[in-house]
């Protein structure tokens, strides 16, 4: 385990003022050992042998060289100076937010966790400014990606055994000074999404008349659920673009929270989706995203309404534009043309 310390002539390793003394397994019954040791067995195991702080006992030598180790470290920290895993700890509980749980330090690495269903909120500017500092990481998932509980969003780690105080103060601040500029927020935390209930019409002669089996209305429901929300109700249109406008104003007057139309939206004469939803009033914020598969959604809003028109990747993939504007709308955001224009880049999947 390198720790970037440098390396006396007695056997002692200094960073600053601290100062790690190297004692031999069979010379250290009784005292505690400086950092986490990890036992690998290729294929089988990685994890944990003995925990910093640990007391080494007689029977602990064996297992100490089994994994190598025939001396171990016994730290004396500079007051300047915090331990690899004290450094992880104070960094994440100030970066964490609303939602988030802590796990206990392991090798000098904290993990930060949802404890429930929601939208990841991570500012990257906070994130690279700690990177910038050097010796301490912060690890995260993508912002807006959608987490369950359980799962992680970020990780802090000390990169030597023993970091300076000031290194993590300034960590300290730049989460402190967020909190500040963004009305107690935190640069970590999960929103979480509103439950909703959407309108669905799925258009095309092909199913309304039943010469073929509806497969759009399975797969929303089954996104839509997936996320807390439902489809209230299921309508069904030809491709006329009068009776999909008149479907469309049903939907609105019942009151839905979304409204979703299916099939239609590619270029064919045949295909009125698009046209219908901007007939029916709707101010259209995008017919199109810069994202495969998913390019031919449209999105816009009709009284203050998300109304999506959705391409038939929606019926088969399993990550579509679809699948990157719907948990925004959960969680509570309005979509702008901004959105849509970034979603080019990393936007290449399946297609």
């Amino acid at each position: 385990m390198s720790r970037n310390l440098e390396h006396a002539q007695d056997g002692t390793e200094q960073h600053g003022t601290t100062i790690l003394r190297e004692v031999s397994v069979y010379d250290a019954i009784g005292m505690r050992l400086a950092h986490d040791l990890t036992r690998i067995i290729p294929g089988e195991f990685k994890g944990r042998l003995f925990k910093r702080g640990h007391v080494v006992e007689e029977s602990d030598i064996p297992s100490l060289l089994d994994i190598g180790k025939e001396h171990i470290y016994i730290m004396e920290l500079g007051e300047n100076e915090l331990h690899e895993d004290d450094a992880a700890i104070r960094m994440a509980e100030a970066l964490y937010g609303d939602q988030l749980l802590l796990s206990e330090p392991h090798e000098g690495k904290v993990s930060i966790k949802s404890n429930m269903l929601g939208l990841a909120s991570i500012d990257k500017g906070i994130v690279d400014a700690i990177n910038e500092l050097g010796e301490i990481a912060l690890a995260t998932i993508k912002t807006n990606t959608v987490v369950k509980p359980g799962q992680q969003l970020a990780a802090t780690r000390a990169i030597p055994l023993v970091v300076s105080k000031a290194k993590v103060e300034k960590v300290e601040r730049l989460a402190a000074e967020y909190r500040i500029a963004n009305g107690g927020a935190s640069p970590l935390h999960v929103r979480p999404f509103r439950k909703i209930r959407a309108g669905l019409l799925t258009t095309g002669g092909e199913v309304f008349n039943g010469r073929i089996e509806d497969k759009f209305g399975p797969a929303v429901r089954s996104k839509l659920e997936e996320l807390g929300s439902e489809v209230g109700e299921q309508r069904f249109a030809p491709d006329d673009r009068q009776t999909i406008v008149k479907e469309i104003h049903y939907l609105l007057e019942q009151r839905y929270d979304m409204i979703l139309v299916t099939g239609g939206m590619s270029v064919d004469p045949d295909d009125r989706t698009p046209g219908a939803i901007k007939a029916s009033g709707a101010d259209i914020v995008s017919y199109g995203t810069p994202m495969l598969p998913g390019s031919m959604l449209l999105i816009g809003y009709l009284n203050g309404v998300p109304i999506m028109g959705l391409p038939g990747c929606v019926m088969h993939d399993p990550y579509t534009s679809f699948d990157v504007l719907l948990p925004r709308i959960l969680a509570g955001d309005t979509i702008v043309r901004e959105d849509i224009v970034s979603m080019g880049y990393g936007g290449l999947n399946s297609c």
